[in-house]
């Protein structure tokens, strides 16, 4: 298996962050090609097909939806891979899927590290990403270069497996406080209290979070355009129930819920910030 350092990078998936990523990769010098199921030919270094991505490029980084929408990537690009390729899985999947994607990637001689992300547009807009590490520590400082270009930081977890708890983890974390904040904010509003009111009094309560800050403009303006949307975090969550881990969890199974009802609700599309209509409907 090499060890060598990869020199350019394939961002296959260019939703709202691998385009971006793409974007930065590409501003760098760093950028293979690029490849979407959806086509962007418009998009710098577009390439046709995802197996045309991976022979270009040193990395690999995958970002989409969902278990089977990388599988169908590996599918593709697998008979591309050798030793001198590294595959970076950056979309939200589950421990038992990453296992099986670390397997077929690894009978091939290539390196393959799990790595998740925190941070929604505005955080990859401004290269504030961070990554959820699950892999050796040498491979963790071969893909660093290239990772920083589009980072803050990069934490190591531990196994691949572990990385994906962590960022469900983290996305239960962040999906239970949006509820919350929902709930609170429409108690607030059904009580005649002005939003200047209730986000001051919130700033200076235990309970202000950096999710405060990133949502209150969105709440103020009614924009829900989505930074991450509604569908893709009740895909996270619907993951996280199917963890063995995570059995029995109430406020898990209540987020899951009230993101389906949303989804439901012609709200898939929108930022998961839209979880307060659903208690405005109630009114």
């Amino acid at each position: 298996m090499s060890d060598s350092i990869p020199q350019s990078v394939g961002v296959l998936g260019l939703g709202i962050i691998g385009a971006i990523w793409a974007r930065h990769y590409h501003d760098a010098g760093k950028l293979a090609g690029c490849w979407n199921r959806t086509p962007k030919p418009d998009a710098a270094g577009w390439m046709n097909s995802a197996a045309e991505v991976a022979r270009a490029a040193d990395a690999i980084q995958i970002v989409v939806a969902d278990p089977p929408a990388v599988q169908g990537v590996l599918d593709a690009i697998l008979p591309e891979l050798d030793a001198t390729k590294v595959v970076i899985q950056s979309s939200t999947i589950d421990p038992q899927s990453s296992e099986s994607f670390r397997t077929q990637v690894t009978a091939t001689g290539a390196r393959y590290l799990e790595c998740p992300f925190t941070g929604s547009k505005p955080a990859a807009e401004d290269r504030k990403t961070v990554y959820y590490q699950g892999g050796d520590e040498d491979l963790c400082a071969a893909v660093e270069p290239l990772l920083a270009i589009v980072s803050c930081r990069r934490t190591r977890i531990g196994d691949n497996r572990q990385a994906c708890a962590m960022k469900l983890a983290m996305n239960l974390n962040i999906s239970a406080q949006m509820q919350a904040l929902s709930e609170a904010y429409a108690i607030c509003m059904r009580a005649g209290i002005d939003e200047d009111t209730f986000f001051g009094g919130l700033s200076c309560n235990v309970s202000h979070s950096g999710l405060t800050d990133l949502k209150e403009p969105v709440l103020r303006a009614r924009d829900f355009s989505p930074m991450f949307s509604v569908k893709h975090m009740h895909k996270d969550m619907r993951l996280a129930s199917g963890m063995a881990e995570s059995a029995g969890f109430p406020l898990l199974a209540t987020v899951t819920g009230c993101l389906a009802d949303a989804e439901a609700g012609g709200l898939g599309e929108e930022d998961f910030a839209a979880l307060v209509k659903l208690l405005e409907k109630d009114a």
